[in-house]
């Protein structure tokens, strides 16, 4: 005979509940994907174009934009308070410049393994050869440019923002946009001049701790609603670009998602059990920012759940994450600046028939390891490959005929690059025995907003009076998670 027990209903809460799973935000992530997928799929067999959408393309593309404008809306002040922050927590840190200069170098190595894989692929797969593509595309975009990371470094304004007006049929249309690599640069130089000045910055460093535990509470907000834009983004997608726009680039699109895969699947996992960590808890960490960083494309968009995942999953001490996750979202970006321009590089020159030679390989894995942070000031995957063409002499007329499919690739590699933005600060937290290991293998519920009961308001040091990751590893003591005092 057996027995059955049963749970008490919580009180207020009568009828039917959904199953735990399906509060995951996984699943909603998921769920939205596929919901999404049908909706673009119907607005694209009734009709809707990128140029004439109907009323559901219309609604689709809405809910899409507007989303990834919230969450960038969101990036410029969560950067600045949360470097402020980190570095104001960096005064009893001994060994804060080796912490940087590791980071600085997991980057390259990590983007010199990548690029050596697309190169592989290129060469072994030969995407440009025989694509039946006989029309040469234009491309009359921006190119990329050495100069743009010395001169993106220095900032037109405090606040990084600068301002693009175009003229169509007489009417006038002024665009605000902003540039993280200077956003970065004011941060680190208002955080090191409040050091300097010492007493007297603390209100500063009061309001600056106060300011971004408000802006991290509504960024919060704005990821919770992600199945909602992923639901449009998704739809929007489908219904402008289809799978059929893959055509005769199938076997491009075919080697850049390999490479991809590789790098995300096979590379990574032996960079973290090399390390002596758990590829099971990595993966189960990271996975909500990497699945929101495929629906919306963009991984500053994506940086505020990256940078929580990275604390609060990984266990990755916040002084180190807000200051290795931000520069990551510029300058980390195996899939956009290491996989796409080494693969779409050697397609271009298969494409015109031009043979390359030893050197000109050589030039591709310089231009891919150290292209991201020349590319800091107008990132971008298409100047990326600009870039990599004008340095090899190839004809920029091969970008044209890879842009129809760019949206398509840009999920995949937006998703390895912020996979390998949480990695490396995981990786030299973990080399350098400031990682907290009890919170990185802490059970996963997939839900990274679990722990939003314990937010409290940073003290004056820009510290959490009581830190997140408590409630999970109660070895992990406030004090521990920021930095450990800096084991040397």
């Amino acid at each position: 005979m057996s027995t059955q027990t049963s749970t008490p209903t919580p009180a207020g809460k009568t009828g039917f509940q959904l199953p735990k799973w399906a509060g995951s935000f996984g699943f909603q992530i998921i769920a939205a994907l596929i919901v999404g997928l049908g909706l673009g799929l119907l607005a694209k067999y009734t009709g809707s174009t990128k140029a004439n959408p109907n009323a559901l393309g219309a609604t689709l593309q809405t809910i899409g934009s507007s989303y990834v404008s919230l969450l960038q809306t969101a990036v410029v002040p969560l950067i600045f308070t949360a470097v402020v922050s980190s570095i104001s927590n960096l005064r009893a840190v001994s060994n804060a410049a080796r912490l940087a200069w590791n980071t600085l170098l997991w980057f390259a190595i990590t983007a010199l393994i990548a690029v050596l894989i697309g190169i592989g692929l290129g060469v072994l797969l030969q995407p440009g050869a025989n694509t039946g593509i006989t029309q040469e595309a234009k491309y009359a975009g921006k190119s990329g440019d050495w100069w743009a990371f010395l001169t993106g470094l220095f900032p037109k304004n405090f606040l990084g923002l600068g301002a693009s007006t175009t003229v169509t049929d007489g009417v006038a249309t002024t665009a605000v946009s902003f540039n993280v690599l200077q956003i970065l640069v004011i941060a680190v130089a208002v955080g090191v001049a409040a050091l300097k000045v010492g007493k007297a910055a603390e209100p500063f460093l009061n309001l600056n701790a106060s300011a971004l535990a408000v802006i991290q509470k509504v960024l919060w907000w704005i990821i919770r609603v992600a199945p909602l834009g992923t639901v449009g983004l998704i739809g929007n997608a489908v219904a402008i670009y289809g799978w059929d726009t893959i055509g005769s680039l199938g076997k491009f699109t075919f080697a850049i998602y390999v490479g991809l895969a590789l790098v995300l699947f096979v590379v990574y996992p032996v960079l973290i059990r090399s390390h002596g960590l758990s590829v099971k808890q990595y993966f189960s960490g990271v996975w909500p920012a990497v699945q929101l960083a495929f629906v919306s494309r963009s991984s500053v968009g994506t940086l505020p759940l990256t940078q929580r995942v990275t604390e609060r999953s990984l266990g990755v001490p916040r002084a180190y994450a807000s200051f290795a996750v931000p520069l990551g979202a510029t300058t980390k970006m195996d899939g956009c600046a290491a996989i796409y321009p080494a693969i779409s590089a050697i397609f271009v020159a298969q494409f015109f028939g031009i043979q390359l030679d030893f050197t000109q390989y050589l030039l591709i894995a310089l231009v891919s390891v150290l292209g991201s942070a020349a590319t800091a000031g107008t990132t971008g995957a298409v100047v990326m490959l600009t870039l990599t063409l004008s340095t090899l002499g190839l004809p920029l007329a091969g970008v044209g005929l890879l842009l129809a499919i760019d949206p398509i690739l840009d999920m995949g590699r937006t998703a390895v690059n912020v996979a390998g933005q949480a990695l490396i600060p995981t990786i030299v937290a973990k080399r350098q025995g400031i990682l907290d290991e009890a919170l990185f293998n802490a059970p996963r519920n997939g839900d990274p907003f679990a722990d939003d009961a314990d937010d409290t308001v940073p003290d004056a040091a820009g510290s959490p009076a009581v830190d997140p990751s408590a409630a999970v590893s109660p070895a992990a003591a406030p004090e521990g998670r920021e930095l450990a005092d800096a084991k040397a």
